[in-house]
């Protein structure tokens, strides 16, 4: 009769146990694994267009995906999702930050609380992730706009910037080596002003539009961001400035081709949006399964091959331009 105490003990022992860990997924051979991608907003066709790659990574290895996000760019929703996750106690979590500093609290205790963390297209602190998952290095991307602008401009004259928000750390980044670019090697060149967009194709344009009224002079329009680049090129065609003012960007080229094709605006720049996707988790898996380590030179993503890793960042590739010559070859 002794031993029937110990028995239920050892028995509500093991139960409390069990409810008080955290689902490891196919991380611990529990089940399937499961991965919460977070873009900066849901409703933005850049982002849509990365979550089909996710899509079909998580199908190749078998994985469930969740995604979730902000109707629009709103740094506190992302944190509620990541809370959300927590709770739900996923694998890994992919994000893609809107406001690098308010979003790295929330992940970090996603991290203590068991589940790994990467992100991808902009970044949150380095001690918040594993892996960056970087489409392209800052430096890459803000040459390729400055130099871009310079050959359409010939070098010369003013030229203004329509990012997404004034806090994000993606296009900030890329803004500042577009500033560094043009200084040194570009010096007849002025940048003139900075223009929030919200993510939104309609303030691009307005803000476009207000800008040709300050800077009658103005020559190119840089947007950083992609609903950026068709709320420039709107703007710029009703103003009847179709070829005097350059519209260039980063955007996707179905977003942009009639605009292309109109010669309203004269470059596309991004990468394979589809193929951020399908990267990121392919690298959020391999870091929740224990296969992606810190020190690695290198990762193999599935059918993209083997990718370069600098330092913990992982690189998509260079970025590409879209022109009118060769934007008919691209569908997304």
């Amino acid at each position: 009769m002794k031993k029937i105490p110990w028995i239920i003990t050892c028995a509500a022992a093991l139960f409390l146990s069990a409810c008080n860990s955290k689902p490891t997924g196919a991380a611990g051979g529990g089940g399937k694994l499961t991965i919460g991608l977070l873009p900066k907003s849901k409703g933005n066709q850049y982002f849509v267009t990365c979550e089909k790659g996710a899509r079909l990574a998580a199908a190749d290895l078998g994985a469930e995906l969740l995604f979730d996000g902000p109707t629009n760019t709103d740094p506190a929703k992302q944190n509620e999702i990541v809370e959300n996750w927590i709770s739900l106690g996923v694998d890994v979590i992919a994000a893609a930050c809107e406001n690098k500093d308010g979003i790295s609290t929330a992940l970090k205790k996603a991290r203590q609380a068991g589940i790994k963390v990467v992100t991808y297209d902009a970044d949150a602190q380095t001690d918040a992730r594993s892996f960056f998952v970087n489409q392209a290095t800052a430096q890459g991307i803000g040459d390729q706009l400055m130099d871009t602008a310079a050959k359409l401009t010939d070098g010369e004259g003013e030229f203004a910037i329509i990012t997404a928000t004034l806090t994000a750390a993606n296009t900030n980044e890329w803004i500042k080596f577009i500033k560094e670019r043009q200084a040194a090697k570009y010096p007849n060149m002025k940048l003139v002003d900075v223009k929030p967009s919200d993510d939104q194709k309609d303030k691009a344009q307005q803000e476009t539009t207000n800008l040709l009224s300050a800077y009658p002079n103005l020559k190119a329009v840089i947007a950083v961001c992609s609903p950026g680049v068709p709320g420039a090129a709107e703007a710029v065609k009703q103003a009847g400035k179709s070829g005097k003012v350059k519209v260039l960007g980063l955007g996707l080229p179905s977003e942009n081709k009639a605009y292309v094709k109109e010669g309203v605006t004269q470059a596309v720049i991004l990468w394979k949006v589809e193929d951020l996707g399908y990267l990121t988790v392919q690298v959020a898996a391999a870091v929740a399964q224990g296969k992606l380590q810190s020190g690695a030179k290198e990762f193999d993503a599935g059918k993209l091959g083997k990718m370069e890793i600098q330092g913990d960042n992982i690189l998509l590739g260079k970025p590409f331009v879209f022109t009118a010559e060769n934007i008919d070859q691209f569908d997304f």
